[in-house]
This record gives C-alpha cells, sequence and structure tokens, in this order.
C-alpha cells in the first residue's frame, strides 16, 4: 500500500521494524480495526442495569461505530439493545427506568434524530425529524417530555445582490462573506450561520417547541427543575460575548412562557448546573477568572432563587467535572484528575472529600490521556469507565459504601489473549529547573530483556493544560512492540497537581518544561536499559510545540516528529479558530503590542540551532493549530538544508486520528522516520 503526501511516497508496511511486520505475537497495525472501548455508561435508576456505547471500528468505512449495549450490575445478561451498524450517543434513562432516550444517526448525511426504545415491549420509536443535530438530551423529572439543545439557523441576507444567472448556466459558487468573531471551529469547519437553542419535545413523539431565544451564546448540559417548570443552563448573553471566552452565567428559562431568570453574576465562567433532589439548591462549577493561563473549576451551591451562594471544595486544588447530586441532597458526585489518574469522588455539603473510584478513562484510544464518564442512580451505586494501561475503557460499577469495584466487561480480552502488550511502570524523578517531583512512566517492549540497550522515544502530551496518565494508549504499544522503550511525563502545567503547577508556565510557555522533560530522559536513561546514544522526541498539539523546541534547544535526539505543532506563536494568534482566548490569557496582549514576547516563546525562534531530521505532521483541516504553523517550520528547515519532512493528512482536523486508519497512519509514519535515522540494537 503506498500513502502519498506532497512529493513524498513511502511504502510503510514494507519498511516496517521486523517486530511489527511480522512477529505475530505483539500488537499489529490493522489490529486497531479489531479494538473496542466502552463510553458513556449510564447506570439504571434502580441501580441494577447498566446502558452503554460499545464503540468498534468499521474496517471498511474507516469509522468508529457506536451502538447501545446493555448488562446487569452483577455482570450478566450483557446483550445489545441497538445495534445494525448505527452511530449512538447521548443514551438517557427516563426517571423511572421504563424507557431510554437516544440520539442516533439515520444516514451518512443527514442530522441526527432522538430515539426511544421501550424497555419492556423492546420496541423502538423515532420522535424527530430535526434539520440539525441534537445536544445534551435530558428528561424531565415527570418523563412526559425531553428537552435538548440544537442550532436554529439563520440565512444571512446576501451582502450584494447578483443579477440572475441564465436558465442552465454553470456560475462558479458565490463567495462566503464572514463578520462573525467567531465563524469556523476545528472539527466543525465554517460554522453555520445561526444560534443553539433550547427545545422540548414530547417523549410519545410530536413537534419540538424552542423554549429559549436570543442571539447569544448557550452552552449545556441542561438541568430540570423537580417540578418540571424550569430548566437551567449556562450562557453568555453579554453584548460582546465572542470576545469574553470564558464568561458565562446560570440561567433558568420558565418552560412555559420562555421567560428568563439570571442567577450568577459574576466575572469568570459559571457552567453545569445541577438541581438538588429536593428543588431547593442549585450545585455549578466556576472561578473568578483572574486571567490566568489555568484556573481551577471548583463546585459551588446556591439556592434556587440565586441567593446563599459558597464554595463547598475549598481547599481541594483539583479540578472539578460532572457533578451529581445524591437523592438525599447530602453531597454531589464529581470526576477529577489527580497526579496522572481519573478518580470519582463525593463531597458533603461541609466540604469533606472522599474517593469512590479510581482509573476513570480509556476513551482515548491513541494516547493515555484524561478521559472517561460516569454516571450514579444517586443512591450510592455507580457506573464508570474503566481503564489501566493494559486494556482500554471498559464498564465498571461500585457503591458509595463499599470500596468493592466491579469490572462488568472485558471487551477486548479475544484480541489480547493473542497478543504480548508491553508493560507500563511510573516513574518519579527531579526536575534540573529547580528540584520539583515530576511524574512520568516508561513502557517497555513486550519481551523486555532488561541486559539489552533499547532505543527511547520521549512522547509528549499536548494541552499543555492536560495530562497523561496510567491508561492504555494504542501509539505507545505501537512504538513498545517495534522494540522501542517509551517515556511519557507530565511536566509543569500538567493538570492533576494543583493551579500553582499549571501556572508555573503562565506567559512562559515552553520554558522550563524543556526542563522537565529532559530530567526525565536522564532518569529514564539511568535504569540502565536505555541506549543514551539512539533517543527520539516526538508529541502532538502541545506536544508538538514542545518537540520543536526541544530540537531547537538540543541535538541529542536523532530524529523527531511534530505533529499539529504551533511554530510561531504570532501568526498563531491570528489564525487559530478560537482566537480571542489566546491573546487574552495565554500571552500579556494582543500580538502586534507584545511582537518581542510572542516571537522569544515560538520554536521558530530557536530554528538556525536545529540539526535534528524533523518531521511534520498536521491535518489540512486543522483549525486549531492550521497546517500553515507546520509549513513554516518544515519551510525554514528546508532553507537550512535540515532533513524534514511535511505529512499533510487530507481532510483531517486537529484530531488527526480520530479515524482509525490514520491512529495506524500516524505510528507508522513516526516509526518509519525514527528507524531512518536510527540504529537498532
Amino acid at each position: 500500500m503506498i500513502l502519498g503526501f506532497g512529493f513524498c511516497h513511502i511504502s510503510f508496511v514494507a519498511s516496517l521494524p521486523r517486530s511489527v511486520a511480522g512477529d505475530r505475537t505483539t500488537l499489529q497495525p490493522l489490529d486497531v480495526f479489531q479494538l473496542e472501548y466502552a463510553s458513556d455508561p449510564r447506570i439504571s435508576p434502580d441501580g441494577r442495569r447498566v446502558a452503554y456505547l460499545r464503540n468498534s471500528m468499521d474496517v471498511m468505512r474507516d469509522r468508529v461505530r457506536s451502538e447501545l449495549w446493555i448488562i446487569n450490575a452483577d455482570g450478566s445478561e450483557h446483550h445489545p439493545l441497538v445495534s445494525g451498524g448505527q452511530n449512538i450517543s447521548q443514551p438517557r434513562w427516563s426517571p423511572d427506568g421504563t424507557r431510554i432516550a437516544y440520539v442516533s444517526k439515520t444516514s451518512e448525511e443527514g442530522p441526527a434524530q432522538i430515539f426511544v426504545r421501550w424497555m419492556d415491549s423492546h420496541e423502538t420509536a423515532r420522535l424527530t425529524q430535526l434539520a440539525e443535530d441534537p445536544g445534551d438530551l435530558s428528561w424531565s423529572p415527570n418523563g412526559r417530555l425531553l428537552a435538548f439543545v440544537m442550532l436554529m439557523p439563520e440565512k444571512p441576507k446576501p451582502y450584494v445582490e447578483m443579477p440572475a444567472k441564465p436558465e442552465g448556466a454553470e456560475w462558479a459558487d458565490p463567495p462566503r462573506f464572514i463578520c462573525r468573531v467567531l465563524y469556523r471551529h476545528d472539527d466543525q469547519g465554517y460554522l453555520k450561520p445561526g444560534f443553539k437553542h433550547v427545545l422540548t419535545l414530547p417523549a410519545d413523539g410530536g413537534t419540538p417547541r424552542q423554549v429559549t431565544s436570543g442571539d447569544y451564546l448557550r452552552q449545556g448540559p441542561l438541568a430540570w427543575s423537580p417540578d418540571g417548570k424550569a430548566i437551567y443552563f449556562s450562557a453568555n448573553r453579554n453584548d460582546d460575548w465572542e470576545y469574553d471566552p470564558r464568561e458565562t452565567n446560570i440561567f433558568g428559562v420558565d418552560v412555559a412562557d420562555g421567560s428568563l431568570k439570571q442567577l450568577t453574576d459574576r466575572k469568570g465562567p459559571d457552567e453545569h448546573p445541577v438541581v438538588s433532589p429536593d428543588g431547593r439548591r442549585i450545585a455549578w462549577l466556576g472561578y473568578d477568572d483572574e486571567k490566568l493561563s489555568h484556573q481551577t473549576m471548583k463546585l459551588y451551591i446556591m439556592n434556587r432563587e440565586g441567593g446563599d451562594r459558597r464554595e463547598i471544595t475549598t481547599g481541594f486544588d483539583r479540578d472539578v467535572s460532572n457533578p451529581d447530586w445524591s437523592r438525599d441532597g447530602r453531597g454531589l458526585c464529581f470526576q477529577f484528575d489527580d497526579t496522572g489518574t481519573t478518580k470519582l469522588g463525593f463531597v458533603t455539603l461541609d466540604g469533606k472529600v472522599s474517593t469512590l473510584a479510581e482509573n476513570l478513562g480509556g476513551v482515548t484510544l491513541d494516547r493515555p490521556y484524561a478521559s472517561g464518564s460516569y454516571s450514579a442512580d444517586g443512591r450510592g451505586h455507580f457506573a464508570f469507565t474503566l481503564s489501566t494501561p493494559d486494556h482500554p475503557a471498559d464498564v465498571a460499577v461500585g457503591e458509595q459504601d463499599s470500596r468493592e469495584i466491579r469490572r462488568l466487561t472485558r471487551l477486548n480480552d479475544d484480541l489480547f489473549a493473542q497478543r504480548t502488550l508491553a508493560t507500563t511502570e511510573e516513574l518519579w524523578f527531579e526536575s534540573s529547573a529547580d528540584g520539583r517531583r515530576i511524574q512520568g512512566w516508561i513502557v517497555k517492549p513486550p519481551a523486555f530483556d532488561p541486559t539489552k540497550k533499547y532505543p527511547l522515544i520521549l512522547e509528549i502530551h499536548g494541552g499543555p493544560f492536560a495530562n497523561y496518565g496510567n491508561r492504555f494508549a494504542t501509539e505507545n504499544q505501537f512504538y513498545a512492540a517495534a522494540e522501542y522503550v517509551v517515556l511519557y511525563a507530565n511536566p509543569r502545567g500538567s493538570t492533576g497537581y494543583g493551579e500553582q503547577f499549571c501556572n508555573l508556565i503562565h506567559h512562559k510557555y515552553p520554558a522550563q518544561d524543556y526542563d522537565d522533560l529532559m530530567s526525565g530522559v536522564d532518569a529514564a536513561i539511568s535504569q540502565g536499559y536505555v541506549d543514551a546514544d539512539n533517543l527520539y522526541v516526538t508529541g502532538g498539539s502541545g506536544g508538538g510545540i514542545l518537540t520543536a523546541w526541544i530540537v531547537g534547544k538540543t541535538n541529542r535526539f536523532r530524529a523527531a516528529v511534530a505533529a499539529k505543532p504551533v511554530i510561531n506563536w504570532y501568526s498563531f494568534a491570528l489564525t487559530s479558530d478560537i482566537y480571542p482566548y489566546f491573546n487574552d490569557y495565554w500571552f500579556p496582549g494582543v500580538p502586534w503590542k507584545n511582537a518581542e514576547h510572542y516571537l522569544r516563546r515560538s520554536p521558530l525562534s530557536l530554528v538556525e540551532n536545529v540539526t535534528t531530521p524533523t518531521m511534520l505532521i498536521t491535518g489540512e483541516q486543522d483549525y486549531r493549530t492550521p497546517i500553515s504553523e507546520a509549513e513554516q517550520f518544515y519551510q525554514a528547515l528546508k532553507l537550512r538544508k535540515v532533513d524534514a519532512m511535511l505529512v499533510r493528512v487530507p481532510g483531517a482536523s486537529h484530531n488527526i486520528t480520530q479515524r482509525p486508519s490514520r491512529l495506524m497512519m500516524k505510528t507508522q509514519y513516526i516509526l518509519k522516520w525514527f528507524s531512518t535515522y536510527g540504529s537498532k540494537p
């Protein structure tokens, strides 16, 4: 098979290292299409069953296929509810547990629709004929209505009136004129004119009714009042909402007449409202915006009128997400990251935090990012996606009063029984910058021999305000199968270690995070099985930035691959899809007033130092870190006659590996590049 990009054509299968191309005991490239993972597990109101999305790879369509499955909480009666190649999302139990609503596409091109399945009769009905995809699906407390959010398109008035073309004439397409501040978004392309609104729909079928109105930014999820008279959501209704990307407030809308009530009013995000079972209090997430690069998301409560507001996670220096009330109203479950592990916690109204479960994740198949989700029945039972380095997300359940966690599914046991996987070990080390302890992990080849010297790949996460952890990662498995030791770490700026650790790179990224990573490489070499003369580096997005920065700071790596990097902060700040955000939070101001600051932090400023052979990989429809960034570095390296390759991925957004074949492609291009400039033991 030949994959061609630009002027370079590579037959990657024939040139793979022998351990990948021929040894059937390690993970193979085509095994990507055999992988499965669970997502969005939804425990039933009685805690006895879990409905979840079972995601698999369609080798003919090169897409992820999501089907709706169900399993009892004791692990019995595991079977599909809705299958047959459909792409399903947002499964939601009705309050009485008799029905499940979900969203599914009925055709490749058309919008998704809302369906309901009756659990007793096993009948399914399509409820809608929507013109746009619905989101944030939510049942009313009495089960009679479904609420959702949907774009209500607007047809813009033509800027100029053109003469009518003659019948049968083939004129050029009209231009697209843009006046909005936010006009395109990664993975969505150029945005349709219009605004998202809240709608309701009879749960037994009927016509959707628009509940909200107005031209402003509206966000989910939706939360019903227990009496079903109001729906709460997050929105920015300020006139300059496009210029204030972190500003939102909590609103309640009267379902009957559409009247709005604003409940919060501070500077900063207020989002994800959830209403207590008795309807007297609302919990929500937010913080006071201090214009820092990263700010910790906190949990608050207020009364239903918006008064008596207070934080209940005071002193808890971790980001809170996905809060959910207990039925007795005495506390809330929530999700958080802590030192490379995603956990499920519970906080009482007086602020006492406990951990209910660990190792949530496994939904990002390519790399070991924090991910995953949970649901709770409010009475102490919960379900979540469980992942460790030896398997992607499976469904697990637990109880608040018990420390026992039961893994219900083993979706990849059939594949992994035929493969020997790499092993992953934790590694803590001190940074040469300031002695700060940094957490990392080492992935060892499946047939690891401690007496041998292995080449090392430093693999760097993006974000930069994100984290890697003790989770499954297909890319690392492929690298280890090719007999590389892989090091990944959470340098300063990574989440899960507190707000101060994140903001060590505030207005100075990249900087000492480079020292953290080099100290990690030194720590790996000190283990005794890494060949110090056979080092490689790669990373994506924020990791791509650091990769390009590293090759400008040192020549200790034989080869590098920077995926979807930022190379020039000045140009990036004026071409990225969410450009109003970066100059306000990641930099001291707009680029034309701070040009020297932008250049000093740009990998382009170090290009004169680069001697390392460097590959650049970016999606051609990447609107987050546009491909023009990679092109700048590629052309600069070519002008300096440094070995370089530009890999343009047609049709790909920032998430290059969204399609299964591209996950396979990315790792094989990287391995080929490294083997070209390295020496195997």
